[in-house]
């Protein structure tokens, strides 16, 4: 789908605003479908990343009352990257600010990778609100998952890539690359947190894909061209543990079990394995997990996006 779409595109937002949360903090949010239709938000992943044109295509605009934002900090919402007062908890708080603020009862939640996880938070702290979770590429916020994502992970199936990453590291700080990077990204000097925010978003992205197009991390030095948004809150999220207790999420799955969902998953998602998303499918007991042949973790792998898709209006329909 083109970024800029014609006036009579379905698709397009049939209104969108600014929304003041507090703290500070002011949410880009649109709306798109039709007033009346099955309501749904958006959670977009990183985190840090905002949502995109793509993520509209999940939702039938003749059978769905979207509701797509940009998280604190990212994307179109102001102040851009601040991490002040950016948690999971005040991610949730913004969530049902949203659902208020439009007036709405219940409603379909869809996320994928770091927006599953916020759904699945989400959805915990206010099981009554949500009537059913599309979910895709299961991270629940644990710092196993970190370290298997970009240490573990990448140094059995992309040696060489783990190698690029690393070595783009000064030489003193390449014995925990992981703790490097994380102060490197939250270092105030533009010249220190650019060139590892690039590095980091390359690495992620090819990580991200099944058959990357492009393999390597981006190095160099400099502050030249945009700063990648992501690593700067993805960093401030890995550094407070996702600002939750260990195993929090599947120890509490059990308040989804009144919650009908659907999760999809890519079979060889290195960023997200399918373990996370069979743990939580058994310890949620209400939902069907569906495993994607041939796809890693992006939304546009192969099959995901019409997976997805399909879950979403089967949730619409049903719950």
């Amino acid at each position: 789908m083109p970024d800029s779409a014609p006036s009579s595109d379905p698709l397009r937002p049939f209104d969108a605003r600014m929304l003041c949360v507090g703290d500070g903090h002011w949410l880009y949010v649109e709306e798109v479908g039709r007033r009346g239709g099955v309501p749904a938000i958006f959670l977009h992943g990183g985190p840090g990343s905002g949502s995109q044109h793509i993520h509209r295509r999940l939702f039938d605009p003749a059978r769905f009352h979207a509701f797509l934002f940009d998280q604190r900090g990212a994307g179109r919402s102001h102040p851009h990257l601040s991490l002040n007062e950016n948690t999971t908890q005040k991610q949730v708080a913004d969530i049902e600010a949203i659902r208020e603020h439009f007036g709405i009862d219940r409603w379909l939640v869809v996320g994928g990778s770091w927006g599953s996880t916020l759904a699945v938070a989400y959805a915990e702290a206010h099981p009554e609100r949500v009537r059913g979770l599309a979910l895709r590429a299961i991270f629940l916020g644990t710092r196993r998952e970190v370290e298997w994502a970009f240490i573990e992970g990448p140094k059995l199936f992309r040696p060489e890539l783990y190698d690029a990453f690393v070595a783009a590291l000064p030489e003193d700080d390449r014995s925990d690359p992981l703790a490097a990077y994380l102060r490197r990204l939250a270092d105030p000097d533009p010249a220190v947190h650019f060139p590892a925010a690039r590095a980091w978003a390359s690495y992620e992205r090819v990580l991200s894909e099944l058959s990357p197009a492009d393999a390597h991390v981006a190095v160099g030095e400099g502050t030249g061209g945009r700063l990648p948004p992501t690593p700067i809150i993805e960093g401030h999220y890995i550094r407070s543990n996702f600002f939750l207790e260990d195993d929090q999420l599947l120890r509490e799955a059990h308040k989804l079990r009144g919650i009908p969902g659907v999760i999809v998953q890519g079979r060889y998602d290195l960023l997200c394995p399918p373990k996370t998303a069979y743990d939580l499918a058994e310890a949620w007991g209400n939902c069907r997990l569906q495993i994607v042949d041939k796809a890693g973790h992006a939304i546009t792998e192969p099959g995901v996006m019409d997976a997805l898709t399909a879950a979403v209006t089967e949730l619409g329909v049903c719950a």
